[in-house]
């Protein structure tokens, strides 16, 4: 397939890049005052493209908007209602949805500084990237320029901290590798070996996905928007398509107690340096400089990282990386089948269900239709291990006025059921991933009772020879602060929402 069909200066640069060279970022939270003015606004600000540069640039904006803020902007209700259902009903809609993404008890919605129900998601997220000093003149220069059209409902900082998280754990290490020249067949076909490359369908709408079909997206008919200058769709050829080159953006903000997760983890190991570190990396599933716990050198399609050749196969019990560990919940890295030898037969006794050994390795979906692309940034202030060890516990835990220390955490998407929801409700929240019991994620976990009361505030470090070590009464690390869905068009559709009218 030729990249000349992959349209890189209609897609916004943060899928392709992550702009990690622009160290100062923030990102502005806004809701339409003026339509006209706003939509002026958005018809002309600068956004970069995914065109890689000649040289680095200095400064980058990016720009998404929320269902409400589609509204708000004038954009017509029945095209509105053709994006995704989840897009449409956002992150807090219901006790439901907050269930599955684990955002009861202290993250549930309700306690939010911001966007705690529907009607209050920001209009707008505008995303602001510079280089070292240049972040503060950047950001007056935006918000000067869209101030006619736009209120600032909230600011989110960020702080560059070296490529590590408030942990103190290296972060950033293994993302997708996007199939930009549409190389694999766009078909349905088995995967027998777990592979980095996705499908640029996976992230970028109007191209296809992992199960060879196009997301469903907003098609118009160009005889109703004569004026719509807006790619046609591959699969649609007569419709325009105002989703294509677009992806959606999930944004949580997330604070992380360091505190209390290195006090916790030094008091399991009573003190001992090399046990605290031991457990805390276990939780983790790397090492604190980003190694991973199982031996590598397996060759993975898409993958040169070294940090990276590796997968849970022949670690089914977990006894270098545990099962329940934060990196192998995320990214189970499995292929479509459960390991086996080639051929038929094999296969259809896999298949089948006909092999109990191939049966136990079968309890965790394909990890190629649920990759996320993690573009997120740290805020707050860094704390040493020292600092984290002597820090008092009360001072911001379960405070939901205080933004602390954390993670303002985004992902992009195609589909944010099938991957974000699926990966935040079933492998994270979720208290039965891989067969696992009384134990959801070790780091992210609320720690609230399972549906039948039984508590969740575990973790098992699986033992040759002998029972698991199981470490009970995790208090909750991480707290939600806030979150929305929103979508970043394609910068031909943005031109068109900030022009259509009802």
């Amino acid at each position: 397939m030729s990249q000349e069909l992959v349209d890189l200066d209609d897609i916004q640069g943060l899928v392709a890049f992550g702009y990690g060279k622009l160290k100062e970022a923030c990102f502005l939270l806004l809701d339409v005052r003026d339509a006209a003015a706003a939509r002026a606004w958005l018809s002309e600000c600068q956004v970069n493209n995914a065109v890689k540069p000649k040289s680095a640039p200095c400064t980058a904006l990016q720009v998404a908007l929320s269902c409400r803020g589609l509204c708000a902007l004038g954009v017509p209700k029945d095209i509105v209602q053709d994006f995704s259902p989840e897009f449409v009903a956002g992150m807090s809609s219901d006790e439901s949805r907050a269930r599955r993404l684990g955002d009861v008890g202290e993250n549930d919605p309700a306690r939010w500084q911001w966007g705690n129900t529907p009607q209050v998601v920001p209009h707008v997220v505008v995303l602001l990237y510079a280089t070292e000093g240049r972040l503060a003149a950047w950001q007056d220069e935006v918000l000067a320029g869209c101030q006619a059209g736009f209120t600032l409902v909230k600011r989110l900082s960020t702080t560059d901290m070296g490529g590590r998280e408030p942990f103190g754990f290296k972060d950033g290490i293994s993302e997708p590798n996007i199939d930009w020249e549409r190389e694999r067949p766009a078909v349905d076909q088995e995967l027998r070996d777990y592979t980095n490359i996705a499908c640029l369908g996976e992230f970028v709408l109007g191209h296809p996905n992992e199960y060879g079909e196009y997301t469903e997206r907003p098609l118009l008919d160009p005889q109703r928007h004569p004026d719509a200058d807006l790619p046609r769709a591959e699969d649609q050829p007569d419709m325009a398509d105002l989703g294509r080159n677009g992806s959606y953006l999930v944004l949580r903000q997330l604070r992380q107690d360091v505190g209390r997760f290195w006090q916790f983890v030094d008091g399991v190991a009573h003190g001992d340096v090399a046990a605290r570190t031991h457990l805390a990396e276990a939780m983790v599933g790397r090492s604190i400089d980003g190694d991973p716990l199982i031996p590598t050198g397996e060759p993975i399609a898409g993958e040169d990282d070294p940090r990276n050749t590796f997968t849970y196969r022949g670690d089914e019990e977990g006894l270098h990386c545990p099962v329940g560990a934060h990196i192998r919940r995320s990214n189970p890295r499995n292929a479509d089948l459960p390991p086996g030898t080639r051929g038929f037969i094999s296969w259809a006794i896999r298949t089948l269900g006909c092999d109990a050994d191939a049966l136990a390795n079968d309890h965790v979906s394909s990890t190629r239709f649920h990759r996320l692309l993690r573009r997120g940034r740290e805020y707050g202030t860094k704390l040493t291990l020292q600092q984290a060890l002597a820090a008092p516990l009360d001072t911001a835990h379960g405070d939901h006025e205080r933004d602390g220390t954390g993670l303002h955490f985004i992902c992009l998407a195609a589909n944010i059921t099938r991957q974000f929801e699926f990966v935040q409700g079933a492998w994270l929240a979720g208290v039965r991933f891989d067969s696992l019991h009384g134990e959801s994620d070790p780091l992210l976990g609320n720690r609230q009772p399972d549906p039948a009361g039984a508590p969740t505030d575990s973790f098992s470090i699986p033992v040759a020879n002998g029972c698991d070590r199981r470490v009970t009464g995790l208090p909750q690390f991480i707290t939600v602060l806030g979150g929305g869905y929103f979508f970043m068009p394609g910068i031909r559709a943005l031109r068109f929402l900030s022009k259509v009218q009802p």
